[in-house]
């Protein structure tokens, strides 16, 4: 079989909603693996928060901040962080409407304040999840992805500013900030020119909304049982949930894997 590039988002796709690999997806990758295919990992988070994962599967490659960094086979291949400028206006604002704003690098994040605007209880969660403070963190460094934590309803005077910037709400309280034009497509379009591989070689696995760009891309594109319908309708093909062997099942449905 011809050598195929497969991209992996983490959660929901890789881990189930435990965040724990099922073992059929962990025997699905070596599989995978031995018969000579590449993996990528795709995925919103930062490189220095997959190790527990990629240890795990063994996967070297990596698509990150929601495409905005990729990596393949150790080598930087795309690399579009947010303009320092504009960084610092929405430090500003964000920082007199008590909105948490918290800066992402290859390395580490930190929060610009841990005072938040909120007083409902159901939000102390977030609150404890901030990362350490460091107003100044962001100075200095390319920044690739943000987080903010606000209401949505709140999030629409920084859509008007912001037009530029990519907002992708992932929580009821929190959204991800990405660079002009960021989306998993334009990381792994990236790494696909410089893996050589051919579009109809190229696979990807995902459930979430900052998924669709990368599902609407890639021509073999695969929603897990577990994404939402807007998300299924965006893929080429849809697996079983996460929980119940979707990626084993999907992949085998795809031909990669014997049965």
């Amino acid at each position: 079989m011809t050598k195929k590039l497969i991209f992996f988002d983490i959660d929901g796709t890789l881990v189930d909603h435990e965040k724990k690999i099922p073992p059929s997806t962990k025997q699905a990758i070596e599989l995978l693996q031995e018969d000579g295919h590449e993996l990528v990992i795709a995925t919103g988070r930062g490189p220095f928060m997959l190790k527990p994962v990629s240890e795990a599967l063994n996967i070297e490659s990596y698509v990150c901040f929601n495409g905005s960094y990729a990596v393949y086979n150790g080598e930087v291949v795309y690399s579009h962080p947010i303009d320092p400028a504009r960084l610092a206006e929405l430090s500003e604002i964000t920082l007199k409407n008590k909105h948490p704003l918290v800066y992402m690098t290859p390395e580490g994040m930190r929060s610009s304040t841990h005072q938040t605007a909120y007083v409902e209880e159901e939000n102390e969660p977030l609150k404890k999840r901030l990362p350490p403070l460091d107003p100044e963190y962001h100075l200095g460094k390319e920044i690739y992805q943000c987080l903010l934590y606000c209401k949505e309803e709140d999030e629409s005077c920084y859509k008007e500013n912001f037009p530029e910037l990519g907002f992708i709400r992932w929580h009821l309280f929190g959204s991800d900030i990405l660079p002009p034009g960021g989306s998993k497509a334009k990381g792994i379009q990236a790494l696909i020119e410089k893996a050589g591989v051919m579009s109809e070689d190229v696979y990807a696995f995902g459930d979430g909304i900052n998924d669709l760009e990368m599902l609407r891309y890639v021509y073999h594109s695969v929603a897990m049982g577990n994404a939402s319908d807007e998300v299924k309708q965006a893929a080429r093909y849809v697996t079983k949930d996460v929980t119940e062997d979707g990626i084993m099942y999907g992949l085998r449905m795809l031909g990669l894997l014997k049965e």
